[in-house]
């Protein structure tokens, strides 16, 4: 295997590369870190002196990570498991292609097939990328079935090509669209921020790689919050406190007019809608909602 050429920066960074790759630079720009790149280049410019990195398939980072050609990556959690991978896994990060929600391997099959278990596929054939997992998935069930590796559009293989289906999916929405039934689950999986052993061993690194951590998931928290600061009568403030969530308590500051305070507070967007309403029938004004890039908890 050949390496990667050694990086002045402390840290090497593997991007994934494919369906990730946008949602991983929008989610790095919000954590602080501006990643650009040219569309024929692996090498990405990164404006923090002590990050180099590289775009790889995120099917490859973990092994790029094991055998320390790069500190840390982004990867799935199914890639680790596939390639059995030997590295510390930094933190958790449920971001995806088209939701911030955990994915799925799912064991499919046409609408019509009369595959109705797992113990059903006893002598058939499937079609998927993740073959490692799937043949021990069928193991433990009993099952001898032959797998073979997928180099894509799987969904289109069943029922001419193969007799069912191992695929990723978010929503279910394109097995539906191509009239697979689900059978099973195989393995959930979610972006993983992991690390090389020595690399989490090295103290200067491991401070690099736990801040690189944070400010992702802290750039995660904050997708779903808002902001939300008013003015509101001074009477009137424990009455609000008392039904306005928020992570802890609201911030209150008293205003140049005594009978004035402003709170501010962060709140789950979703519930903006309902609670703007309800500051308005208790008096407030000035209600102001805003966008954050970071909750750090």
């Amino acid at each position: 295997m050949t390496a990667i050429k050694p990086s002045t920066s402390l840290l090497m960074l593997g991007l994934p590369k494919g369906s990730l790759e946008q949602s991983t630079l929008a989610l790095f720009a919000k954590a602080g870190w501006k990643i650009s790149q040219n569309a024929r280049s692996y090498k990405p410019t990164i404006d923090d002196p002590e990050l180099d990195g590289r775009f790889v398939r995120a099917q490859e980072i973990s092994r790029y990570v094991e055998h320390g050609f790069f500190d840390c990556g982004l990867t799935g959690r199914d890639w680790v498991v596939e390639n059995s991978s030997d590295v510390v896994t930094v933190c958790e990060l449920i971001y995806s292609r088209a939701s911030n929600s955990v994915s799925r391997w799912v064991l499919a099959v046409p609408e019509d097939s009369p595959v109705r278990a797992v113990k059903d596929l006893q002598g058939k054939r499937i079609a998927t990328e993740l073959v490692r997992t799937t043949r021990e998935f069928l193991t433990q069930n009993g099952v001898a079935a032959e797998v073979e590796f997928s180099w894509g559009a799987t969904e289109v293989k069943v029922p001419d090509l193969v007799d069912a289906i191992v695929d990723l999916t978010e929503t279910g929405s394109s097995l539906r669209a191509n009239k697979l039934r689900i059978v099973d689950t195989i393995l959930e999986t979610t972006t993983q921020l992991v690390a090389n052993k020595q690399s989490w061993a090295n103290p200067a690194k491991r401070a690099k790689i736990e801040t690189i951590a944070l400010l992702l998931q802290g750039a995660l928290n904050a997708e779903s919050k808002v902001g939300l600061k008013f003015n509101l009568p001074k009477a009137k403030v424990q009455e609000v406190v008392n039904t306005l969530p928020a992570l802890r308590n609201p911030t209150v500051s008293p205003l140049s007019d005594a009978g004035w305070v402003a709170l501010e507070t962060i709140i789950d967007e979703a519930v903006v809608r309902t609670i703007i309403p309800t500051l308005k029938s208790h008096g407030a004004e000035g209600i102001i909602e805003y966008p954050l890039n970071k909750v750090v908890y």
